[in-house]
C-alpha cells in the first residue's frame, strides 16, 4: 500500500495507472492530480487531439475505481500559465508535477524515462511503468483480408473497402452494421492507444480535428467534427510488395535507372502503385550497396531497417536539408511531394549532388514536370529531373527523358526565334513529345504532334535527302512544316555539313528554300548502314564474301 501518488500526464494518456490499480499492482491510499495535468489534457482535447480525450477518459476511470478500491482523488497545485502549456514539450508541465510530488513527499508515477531520472536525481520516489510492446489485434484489422487495399469507415454509414489490386479494384460494403458515433470514437481511441504502445507506431500529424498515424503497415487518417461532418477513419495497407525485377521494362530503361538517372520522378494517379514501385527501386539501390534514405509525410513506405526514414512533419525543411547533406546518401526517396517547399527541397538536394527519386500525383506524365514550372527556373528543370516514370495499374506505362536545347521551337520558322527549350522525349523511341519554353512572360508546354506526311512534303524530303547525301552516306530527314525540316546525320559528318561559321548550311538553305536544322543521328538503324570492309573470292561455281564485323 502506497500512501499517496502523483501521476504525470504521460501515464494518464497511456491509460496505464487504472490498469495497474485494477490488477492491484499499485494500491494507493490517495492519488494527487496536479491541476497542470488536467489543464494540459483539456487544452489538447479542445484542439481536437485524440491524446487529450484519452487522458480525460483515464481520469474518469480512476474516479470510478476510487469508489471500488476505497482511495481518494484530489487535485492540487496551481493552474499552469499559458506559457507553461506552450512550453509543455520542453518539460514545463513535467517540472510542475515533480515539484508537487517533492513538496508533499509523494511517489511520482510516470512512463517517461527522462522524467523518472530527473525525479530520482531530486530525491523523489518514482514508479516507472514500462509501456508494453506487445502487438494486439485491432478492431480495424477485422475489416481487412488479403485482397483489401483500403478500408473506409464513416459515422452513420456501413463499413466499406476497396478490394483488388491497383488499377483493378472494386468498392464494396463489408457488412450491414451501421457505425454510430460511439463505435467510431472507440475504434479511433483504440488506434491511438495502440500507436503509443508500439515501437512501429507513429502519430505523424496531430492537428485540430484530424490525426494521421502510421501503425505497422497501416496508414490511418482520422477526421472529426467540425472539420468533417462526422467521424471518419480511412486505413490504407499495401496489398503486395514487388521487387524491381517484377516490373516489365526494357533493358535500356533498367540500365538508365540503375546507372545514369539521378533525378527521377515517379508519377501516377492515387492508388496506381507509385509507392510500391518506389519501394522496389529503393530496395534495389540498397542491394547495389548504395546509401538510401527517405523523406516522407507520413512514413508509410515498408523498407529495410537499413533505410533511414525521415518524417518531414516532425522536422523542418532546413533540418532535413542539413541532415541529408551531412549524412551523404547516394539516393534519397521523397515520397509524395505536394507543396512548393517540397519541390524546392528536392531541387536543392539534387543540385547539391544527391540522387533524388520523387513521387508526385499526376494524371499524365507531363503533369509531373509541370509541377516544377514556376517553382524553379525553367533552365534548371533538366538538371533536376532527367527521367519521368509514369505508373498506371501497377505497371510502367510511359517514360520521358528531359534535356535542354537552344533551338527554334517546333511550329516556328524564323531563326531569330531560337531560344532555350526543355525537350521532352519518349525514352524508348526517342520521339519528341513536348517542348517547354518561355513565350513572352509565360512558360508554355506545347505537345509536338507528328502529322501525316503530305505528298509535297514527301517530295521535298527526297530532294533534301539527295542534297545531303553528297556529304553523308546516311541521312534521315524529318519535315516539320512546308518550309522547315530537321536533317539527322552521323556526328562525324555534322561539322563539314554546317561549314565554317555556318557558311555551307546557309548555301544549302538558300538553294533548297528551306530552314534546316542539322542534328546528330541517334537511331539504331544507323548501325545497320555502316560501311564495313569485305573480301570477295570466287571460282567457277560460287562466290565467297568475307565481311569484317
Amino acid at each position: 500500500m502506497i500512501e499517496r501518488i502523483v501521476p504525470d500526464t504521460s501515464v494518464l494518456i497511456e491509460g496505464l495507472l487504472s490498469k495497474q490499480i485494477e490488477h492491484e499492482e499499485i494500491l494507493p491510499k490517495e492519488i494527487i492530480i496536479h491541476e497542470a495535468s488536467l489543464s494540459e489534457l483539456e487544452a489538447q482535447a479542445n484542439t481536437g487531439r485524440e491524446i487529450g480525450f484519452l487522458g480525460l477518459e483515464e481520469l474518469k476511470k480512476l474516479l470510478e475505481l476510487s469508489k471500488k478500491k476505497k482511495f481518494q482523488i484530489r487535485f492540487l497545485g496551481d493552474k499552469p500559465t499559458e506559457n507553461d502549456i506552450i512550453n509543455a514539450r520542453k518539460g514545463g508541465i513535467d517540472s510542475l508535477i515533480r515539484n508537487l510530488a517533492y513538496s508533499i513527499n509523494a511517489t511520482l508515477v510516470t512512463t517517461d524515462k527522462v522524467q523518472a531520472l530527473t525525479a530520482e536525481a531530486k530525491g523523489i520516489n518514482v514508479i516507472l511503468i514500462k509501456v508494453e510492446q506487445a502487438v494486439k489485434s485491432l478492431t480495424l484489422e477485422k475489416y481487412f483480408d488479403e485482397t483489401t487495399m483500403s478500408v473506409h469507415l464513416k459515422e452513420n454509414c456501413r463499413p466499406k473497402a476497396k478490394k483488388g489490386v491497383p488499377g483493378n479494384w472494386e468498392y464494396v460494403e463489408l457488412s450491414d452494421e451501421i457505425l454510430d458515433k460511439e463505435k467510431m470514437k472507440s475504434i479511433a481511441k483504440e488506434i491511438v492507444e495502440e500507436c503509443s504502445l508500439r515501437s512501429d507506431g507513429f502519430i505523424e500529424v496531430d492537428r485540430k480535428n484530424s490525426t494521421i498515424i502510421q501503425l505497422g503497415n497501416f496508414r490511418i487518417v482520422i477526421t472529426r467534427p467540425p472539420f468533417a461532418d462526422g467521424y471518419e477513419i480511412t486505413a490504407v495497407r499495401p496489398v503486395k510488395k514487388l521487387n524491381f525485377n517484377d516490373y516489365q521494362m526494357s533493358d535500356k530503361l533498367r540500365e538508365r535507372i540503375l546507372s545514369h538517372a539521378e533525378g527521377i520522378l515517379i508519377s501516377g494517379a492515387p492508388g496506381h502503385g507509385k509507392s510500391t514501385f518506389a519501394q522496389a527501386l529503393a530496395e534495389t539501390y540498397l542491394s547495389y550497396k548504395k546509401v538510401v534514405k527517405t523523406i516522407e509525410a507520413p512514413r508509410d513506405l515498408i523498407l529495410s531497417d537499413e533505410v533511414t526514414q525521415y518524417a518531414i512533419s516532425h522536422g523542418t525543411y532546413q533540418e532535413i536539408h542539413d541532415i541529408l547533406l551531412l549524412s551523404r546518401p547516394d539516393y534519397t526517396l521523397f515520397d509524395e511531394m505536394r507543396n512548393t517547399e517540397d519541390f524546392e527541397l528536392f531541387s536543392d538536394l539534387r543540385l547539391a549532388g544527391v540522387g533524388m527519386i520523387g513521387i508526385v500525383h499526376a494524371t499524365n506524365p507531363i503533369d509531373a514536370i509541370q509541377r516544377f514550372i514556376g517553382r524553379i527556373e525553367l533552365g534548371v528543370i533538366p538538371h533536376v529531373v532527367d527521367t519521368v516514370i509514369f505508373i498506371r495499374n501497377g505497371m510502367v506505362e510511359k517514360v520521358f527523358s528531359l534535356s535542354m536545347e537552344v533551338k527554334v521551337p517546333s511550329g516556328m520558322v524564323e531563326a531569330d526565334l531560337a531560344r532555350p527549350v526543355v525537350v521532352v522525349n519518349d525514352f524508348e523511341t526517342g520521339k519528341l513529345e513536348f517542348e517547354i519554353y518561355s513565350y513572352g512572360e509565360e512558360t508554355v508546354v506545347i505537345p509536338v504532334e507528328q502529322k501525316a506526311v503530305s505528298p509535297a512534303a514527301e517530295l521535298a524530303s527526297r530532294v533534301v535527302k539527295q542534297e545531303f547525301q553528297k556529304y553523308s552516306d546516311f541521312v534521315k530527314v524529318d519535315m516539320i512544316s512546308n518550309n522547315k525540316c530537321i536533317v539527322y546525320v552521323p556526328s562525324e559528318n555534322k561539322a563539314s555539313i554546317i561549314g565554317k561559321n555556318g557558311n555551307n548550311i546557309d548555301q544549302i538553305e538558300r538553294k533548297l528554300g528551306l530552314s534546316i536544322d542539322v542534328r546528330e543521328i541517334n537511331d539504331k538503324s544507323y548501325n545497320k548502314n555502316k560501311i564495313i570492309n569485305y573480301q570477295v573470292k570466287f571460282d567457277k561455281k560460287k562466290y565467297n564474301i568475307n565481311a569484317a564485323s
